[in-house]
């Protein structure tokens, strides 16, 4: 894994929001989202120099470009998006290391990631969301904001678990919000729309307007109506 540093933002003590693509698309669905909404900064990049794929364009391949960035607005880092995480261990490690090492650069008080939470419920339009913490005591404190918490013991792989076991590790508090969804493989704008509302709760600070999220989740019920 590669890092460049493209500059040196005047932040301090922010909340980090880290997620990578995974089901549904959620995690990446959510930091676009934000990253568009609140215009944040690029400064700094993550790039694997050994893909593990190549993309067949229609009778041709082309190697993927493969990197993340890390942007920042006013109290707040964004990490992921985008497309794909790492599939090698070494370098998933590397990347969740690196999340760690700049949480402390800045000194950031929270980091938070995303993603989707499979459920055999039938949903409606509106998806709950769960969270996981990295402590007993601040699950407590969710729940008696009325948070809804994981069901029950599961294992949650990839980055968007990953980071939270490496930010526990690092005496950093973290929470995981998780959006229920029935079909992990297309792009889930509901779970990602009842995350950014639950962020928008926990750390009392608007994200921005859902309404074109909301136009693209009907778009695709439709055409599975069709």
């Amino acid at each position: 894994m590669e890092f460049s540093q493209i500059e040196e933002p005047q932040i301090e003590k922010p909340i980090v929001i880290a997620a990578m693509q995974d089901m549904g698309n959620v995690g990446s669905i959510v930091v676009n989202f934000i990253n568009n909404s609140l215009k944040t900064k690029k400064f700094r990049i993550a790039k694997t120099p050994y893909p593990t794929y190549v993309v067949d364009e229609g009778g041709h391949i082309n190697l993927p470009n493969e990197s993340w960035e890390y942007r920042y607005a006013d109290g707040l880092i964004v990490f992921g998006g985008g497309t794909g995480q790492p599939q090698d261990t070494p370098e998933l490690y590397a990347l969740c290391q690196d999340v760690i090492d700049i949480s402390k650069k800045y000194s950031a008080k929270f980091i938070y990631t995303l993603g989707g939470f499979h459920t055999n419920r039938i949903l409606d339009k509106n998806p709950k969301t769960f969270v996981t913490s990295t402590s007993i005591e601040l699950t407590k404190q969710m729940q008696e904001l009325g948070v809804l918490t994981t069901p029950q013991k599961s294992i949650i792989t990839g980055f968007n678990g990953l980071i939270l076991g490496f930010a526990k590790q690092n005496g950093i508090q973290g929470m995981g919000i998780y959006g229920e969804l029935n079909q992990p493989e297309i792009p889930q704008y509901r779970a990602a729309i009842s995350i950014i509302k639950t962020l928008e709760k926990l750390t009392y600070r608007k994200l921005g307007d859902t309404t074109r999220l909301e136009l693209l989740a009907q778009e695709i019920e439709k055409s599975f109506e069709n």
